[in-house]
């Protein structure tokens, strides 16, 4: 508006009250199991299956057979939507696995010594990624240079510590440039050969010199992390200058001595302190008798999954401990103590400073910072609620986690595969929470990787059903009945349940998933395990609040620290309103009510720094019995209006 008003006019201001929220990012689920490979305790989002199975791995050998974890099988039925989904793999010791690591050496000097110049380690921890040969941190036992990988002419890994597979990789000095002081290095697969290589990853014209954008800490990264506990409550320590930009590797040492500042003078020239024999100071390569690892293929080593020499019960000494309880106990085989190789409880025969629930406790610590981590639905596949202590511990502090960060709901199981509806009534009573759920029974489906059929606990393919319903829906929709809860990857469910278990079951606050001839695996019950009868017994409900809390807090983190005036709170009422109304107008809401002005904002609490709201809802309840009279009545008799 004009500063001053002197002659008669139009005078236009603008009053902006359209304020809107910065657009929140799709929000998934989180699965914390064991995996394959992987960052043990670092929450990881992935976007597909193939890139979980790109992070975590797929298949596991025990014995003679290959299986899958249910972790993997739970992603798999999530991600067929598409993501995000956030991974956090568990072991049995927190914490206490070493990384398979590969020395770079430099070009050979004079005296035909072969010096490191830096070292990469792998970012998924384990012995997974051991495939050298021999023994010690290099490949080969015998002194030929380059070091031999194999003993086949086509140059495939040797079985070894896991040997050459597609969920290892190893890594390769294809080139160097004198001239620029440059490299290139390839990471490739670790079933390729040197006819056939599969590169996943390249790092071209790297440079040791600190001073260049391209250089080789800033380009791949040096950064590693450790679990911190203060105040009982466990987070991820950052270490290192560098964040990792390489999916599979980091340079884990990297000696000053090694580094070759200004390689170039400012003529472009190679400075004088590199000029003689300027090789020496890059990294080897095969191609040019060298040595190093050329189009051969550098290998891995040194990774295991607990400190070495650490045995468990019915293990044999071996070169390095192991992460598992051996034999693996997967699918209905899981017991108290050995959940698919995680050992579940305490003992002398475990590492010391192990804790019950190998290392679920610690992952679901870590999940509990719902501002760093943001996810609506938890699954735990492979730990069954009332199987024993150890499972019930690790399920007890799920649902605190879900109800302290009042945000994400807890998809649970607590039954075995041939457990009664009795045991199951049972096991359900023994809970009372809004924030989780459960079902039964087991479901059978096709692993196709492995060519086998499976019996999985309900939580498995319920995360998929969750996941189309939200897809297809909303999530205060209910996920289930035909239209949103068929379980359309379930081959048959290990028990036809009658119309009686059924009811048994929903009245215990279990949802039962049923059969019917010609309709298949259907889910047919939605509600909490909470025992008051309430509109929060009722998943879709529940899952209602979580959905409208999650945007209205997100939404007014905005409005900290700005003035405490009315035209604050009517900015809330038009972040808030018209976002209530679409819920309303999809069929989450009867009615609602915001109240934010004089009454509940008196000057005694703006003083006190705050501002106060009620949100009042009347949710939509769904439809989950049908009662239909048919009168029968004599001919000739009239049918009322």
């Amino acid at each position: 508006m004009a500063e001053k008003i002197l002659s008669p006019g139009v005078f236009t201001n603008e009053i902006d009250q359209s304020f809107l929220p910065a657009t929140a990012g799709p929000i998934g689920a989180a699965i914390v199991g064991p995996t394959v490979k992987g960052p043990i305790l670092q929450p990881t989002v992935v976007s597909s299956y193939s890139e979980y199975v790109s992070v975590f791995g797929e298949l596991i050998q025990s014995g003679s057979s290959y299986y899958q974890f249910l972790t993997s099988h739970t992603a798999k039925e999530y991600l067929r939507q598409g993501g995000p989904l956030t991974v956090v793999r568990v072991q049995s010791a927190d914490g206490s696995a070493a990384r398979a690591t590969a020395n770079i050496d430099k070009k050979i000097n004079a005296s035909g010594s072969v010096n490191t110049l830096f070292t990469l380690e792998a970012l998924g921890d384990g012995p997974l990624f051991n495939n050298f040969v021999g023994t010690g941190s290099n490949m080969g036992t015998d002194g030929l240079l380059p070091p031999r990988t194999t003993s086949e002419t086509n140059n495939q890994l040797l079985s070894g510590s896991f040997g050459g597979t597609r969920d290892n990789f190893r890594w390769e000095v294809s080139s160097h440039n004198t001239a620029k002081g440059t490299f290139t290095l390839l990471i490739r697969q670790g079933d390729d050969t040197h006819k056939k290589k599969k590169v996943i990853e390249t790092w071209p014209n790297l440079t040791l010199d600190p001073n260049e954008t391209n250089y080789i800490l800033k380009q791949i990264g040096n950064q590693t992390t450790s679990i911190t506990t203060e105040d009982g409550v466990s987070y991820i320590t950052p270490t290192g200058d560098y964040p990792n930009n390489s999916r599979f590797v980091r340079v884990s040492s990297l000696p000053d001595t090694s580094n070759t500042p200004n390689w170039l003078t400012s003529e472009g020239e190679i400075s004088d302190a590199y000029s003689t024999n300027p090789a020496q100071y890059l990294p080897a390569t095969a191609s040019s008798g060298e040595g190093g690892s050329g189009s051969y293929g550098g290998a891995f080593g040194g990774g295991t999954d607990v400190d070495t020499g650490v045995l468990y019960t019915g293990q044999t000494a071996g070169s390095h401990g192991h992460e598992y309880s051996h034999p693996f106990k997967f699918y209905d085989n899981i017991t108290s103590t050995n959940n698919q190789g995680i050992l579940m409880a305490t003992s002398n025969t475990q590492p010391s400073g192990t804790s019950v629930g190998g290392g679920y406790g610690t992952a679901l610590s870590i999940l509990s910072n719902k501002d760093e981590y943001d996810f609506n639905l938890l699954f735990l596949p492979g730990v069954i609620d009332q199987l024993h202590a150890n499972h019930s511990t690790v399920i007890s502090q799920a649902m605190q986690v879900c109800e302290d960060r009042g945000d994400c709901f807890l998809v649970y199981d607590n039954s075995q595969k041939a457990d009664s509806v009795g045991t199951v009534k049972t096991n359900t009573e023994a809970r009372n929470s809004s924030y989780a759920a459960t079902y039964y029974p087991w479901v059978q489906i096709q692993d196709a990787t492995a060519g086998v059929f499976r019996y999985v606990p309900p939580s498995v393919v319920m995360s998929g059903v969750y996941h189309f319903n939200d897809t297809i829906g909303q999530p205060w929709f209910a996920p289930a009945g035909l239209n949103r809860g068929g379980i359309d990857s379930a081959v048959q469910a290990y028990r036809k349940l009658s119309q009686n278990q059924r009811d048994e079951l929903y009245e215990s606050n279990c949802n039962p998933i049923a059969t019917f001839p010609g309709q298949g695996v259907t889910v047919f019950g939605q509600k909490t395990t909470q025992k008051k009868a309430s509109a929060l017994d009722r998943v879709n409900v529940r899952r209602l609040l979580i959905a409208v809390k999650k945007f209205v807090a997100q939404s007014s983190r905005n409005l900290l620290f700005e003035q405490n005036t009315s035209d604050l709170r009517n900015q809330f009422l038009n972040i808030v309103n018209p976002y209530l109304e679409q819920v309303q107008a999809n069929s989450g809401l009867n009615a609602f009510r915001v109240v934010m002005d004089d009454t509940n904002n008196t000057p005694e609490t703006i003083d006190r720094n705050q501002l106060v709201g009620q949100v009042f809802l009347q949710p939509a309840r769904t439809a989950e019995f049908i009662v239909l009279d048919f009168v029968v009545q004599p001919t000739g008799a009239a049918f009322p209006e």
